[in-house]
């Protein structure tokens, strides 16, 4: 039997921890769910249905960032107790299978669902818009064309996944790190972290440059002109690799210092 990972062992550890834990997880995802349709709902109340972009971009990115979150802080969450700590460190299975069990669950379980619920849900809402148009409106056809199915493709839902990626494997992390309250302690620090990041590189800019009207780090200084507002970007060469690493580099390391932190548990 391969002691690092076993289709049929690692199908038991699947089970066991979708059952064991359905509550929680069934509980943190409709929580997600319910919180998308909320947002969706009450940014089109407030503005009459005229901000339906704005409603469907903002439900999309805090429920699946806001789900991601808490659902991936808990996912590791067996270090609030000594018992179930116990319990789960003495399971017959290797660290991979559970490195991978909290993997597929985040990268690929529940993204999936909520990607399918956006999307009934969405459809649902354009589907209640088209049909209460008036054909007769003069305007029809271009109230119809205006107000379509939230597509997956787009810059927002690109960034949004770029960030649900980077915020998964710290929440992840933070839950091998802090036995108790992971995802506050785990927000705190790295909010902390970020803030910190933030304030140094809009010091630096200031010493750099005169007028300076914000400056987040690793994108570009805005300066004022006059009335107006420029942008001083990074090069393209540089903006490519620092987009390579908060895509891919960053995330990677830190979800195999996930991966580390579980041996580290075991031993």
């Amino acid at each position: 039997m391969n002691d690092i990972f076993e289709f049929k062992r690692f199908g038991l550890l699947f089970k066991k921890t979708i059952f064991e834990r359905y509550l929680q997880l069934t509980g943190l995802t409709c929580l997600a769910f319910a919180a998308t349709l909320v947002i969706y709902s009450v940014i089109l109340f407030f503005t009459g249905g005229m901000a339906r972009n704005l409603a469907q971009n903002l439900s999309f990115g805090y429920g699946i960032i806001g789900g991601g979150c808490f659902l991936s802080s808990v996912i590791f969450g067996y270090f609030s107790t000594n018992a179930s700590g116990a319990a789960y460190l003495t399971l017959p299975v290797s660290a991979f299978e559970k490195w991978f069990c909290g993997m597929l669950i985040i990268g690929v379980l529940f993204p999936a669902l909520f990607l399918a619920f956006y999307r009934v849900m969405d459809s649902c809402f354009v589907i209640f818009y088209h049909n209460g148009l008036n054909k007769n409106d003069p305007r029809y056809k271009d109230m119809y064309d205006a107000v379509q199915v939230y597509p997956f493709n787009n810059n927002f839902v690109r960034e949004s996944v770029m960030i649900y990626i980077n915020f998964v494997s710290v929440m992840m992390l933070g839950s091998l790190y802090f036995n108790k309250v992971s995802a506050i302690k785990t927000a705190l620090v790295y909010g902390s972290i970020l803030g910190l990041l933030y304030f140094l590189n809009l010091i630096i800019a200031n010493l750099l440059f005169h007028n300076v009207d914000g400056a987040f780090p690793f994108s570009g200084v805005f300066i004022k002109v006059g009335n107006d507002v420029g942008i001083l970007g990074l090069p393209d060469s540089i903006a490519n690799l620092v987009q390579l690493a908060i895509q891919i580099i960053i995330p990677s390391l830190l979800f195999i210092t996930v991966f580390i932190r579980l041996r580290e548990k075991e031993i």
